[in-house]
């Protein structure tokens, strides 16, 4: 015979129990416990909003609260005995305090709903989270900042298609990451700015028929608004959805920069050295040095997107209002905000500790006839169209490879074989820092212009 649980929340419509493994296989305890600080905050927001309207008394509303702060005080402490029959957070909650303060505790529930009140506890819990990924994030912007303005003359090959396109500094580069960054940031911000309406009040679908005052409740949790809609506010999940769209975006410019590293942190490459604590080695070759974290990090990048897919499917079906369905949107969201925040703490304490081989990079940059667009542009200044120069240029090339040598090793007379146009000045303009120098305007390469855009950047993190 099957063990059978009631659930006194709901018991009474009920003429028997529930099965031990329905109650098991629909309890959500395991996971939204996360949840029990915003739920408890959530709770006495809600108890000084029924005292304000003379819903409860003002000695009703103290006990609640001390009840309230003595079960946060257990959970805190870790000995509040958590009970899969109680199905959740919120329940678990509710029997604790009643067990505490007698009756009164079941008067808490006067006005709402589980449906509104979980839909609070997610949106309290999934800002406070916000804020806590863009602290990391802010961390990182300010390390590539460091960075950039410690590498901020060191000359590297820029690449398209992987292959060696012109040349450009170290700095300039991270300088891009660092704008990605800078979106990712906005993006949360913009996330958290819809997600902070109250949802409370809107009870289990159409509101209440007691006279509650939802703008207070708000207020005392810190949103900006209510919801306007009870039906909307108790089944929509867009924030959660739009969370894990902005976690993915994030991970996916963390993937892009971990590829990077990997590559650059190769013998093939050896632009850059991650220090050995990021690093694991081989249990065969004892010669390795593996860059664990830059993989690891690409590889949770398809765990994030996954989250986000399993969002959408979860939703895409659903009717309104609430569905049992929802339950299973807390371990995706959950488990988004771990590996994000967990990436971006290991990226913040990593990026600053790059060590550069700064000659490896200046050999690479002169391979490849990175210059070769420099020369086209020294031609156009001599009144060449851009693309007869572009087929002079193109001739020089082949000649340098010809020889095996690089464009700036071409004698002056070969050169002016291809153009009589070209006079002694070229060579200023084939030297990998003249050419970094001259691209000496806002978004450019030229060292002057990576201090000027980190000063620019440090400010605006600051302010």
């Amino acid at each position: 015979m099957s063990e059978h649980t009631t659930n006194s929340a709901w018991g009474g419509r009920f003429q028997e129990s529930t099965d031990a493994f329905v109650a098991a296989f629909t309890a959500s305890v395991d996971f939204d416990q996360q949840m029990a600080q915003e739920d408890i905050d959530g709770s006495l927001a809600h108890a000084a909003m029924l005292v304000k309207q003379g819903i409860l008394s003002e000695e009703e509303g103290a006990q609640i609260r001390s009840g309230l702060e003595q079960v946060r005080s257990e959970i805190a402490a870790g000995t509040f005995a958590w009970s899969v029959a109680l199905e959740d957070v919120h329940m678990n909650i509710e029997q604790r305090l009643t067990a505490l303060i007698g009756i009164t505790g079941k008067k808490l529930h006067t006005g709402r709903s589980r449906n509104d009140q979980v839909a609070t506890d997610l949106r309290l819990f999934l800002r406070s989270q916000i804020d806590e990924i863009s602290a990391e994030l802010v961390r990182l912007q300010q390390g590539l900042l460091d960075v950039a303005e410690r590498e901020a003359t060191t000359i590297m090959p820029g690449f398209t298609h992987l292959q060696v396109a012109q040349p450009i500094t170290f700095g300039h580069h991270l300088l891009a990451w660092f704008e990605m960054l800078k979106r990712d940031f906005e993006r949360l911000q913009d996330c958290r700015k819809r997600l902070n309406q109250s949802p409370l009040g809107a009870a289990a679908l159409a509101g209440t028929t007691y006279p509650i005052d939802r703008e207070y409740s708000a207020q005392l949790l810190g949103f900006d608004g209510v919801c306007q809609n009870s039906l909307d506010a108790v089944s929509d999940r867009d924030f959660t959805i739009e969370f894990c769209a902005a976690a993915s975006i994030t991970m996916m410019h963390l993937s892009r920069f971990c590829e990077e590293l990997i590559l650059w942190n190769s013998s093939a490459f050896a632009f850059v050295d991650i220090p050995d604590r990021f690093c694991t080695g081989s249990s065969i070759m004892p010669q390795k040095k593996n860059p664990d974290v830059p993989e690891l990090v690409r590889g949770k990048t398809g765990r994030v997107y996954g989250h986000l897919f399993s969002l959408l499917t979860l939703m895409k079906g659903q009717p309104l209002a609430y569905n049992k369905d929802n339950q299973e949107d807390k371990e995706p969201v959950f488990d988004t905000i771990t590996t994000l925040r967990h990436c971006l703490r290991a990226f913040a304490d990593m990026v600053p500790m790059l060590e550069t081989n700064a000659e490896n990079m200046l050999r690479a940059a002169a391979q490849g006839f990175s210059t070769a667009t420099d020369l086209a542009d020294y031609l156009v200044g001599k009144g060449v169209a851009f693309r007869d120069a572009h087929e002079v240029v193109g001739k020089s090339v082949r000649l340098a490879i010809d020889r095996g040598c690089d464009l700036a090793d071409l004698p002056l007379a070969d050169l002016q074989a291809l153009c009589e146009l070209i006079e002694e000045d070229v060579y200023e303009s084939l030297l990998l820092e003249g050419s970094v120098a001259a691209r000496n305007h806002i978004g450019g390469t030229a060292p002057e212009q990576v201090r000027a855009q980190v000063k620019k950047q440090r400010s605006q993190l600051a302010s």
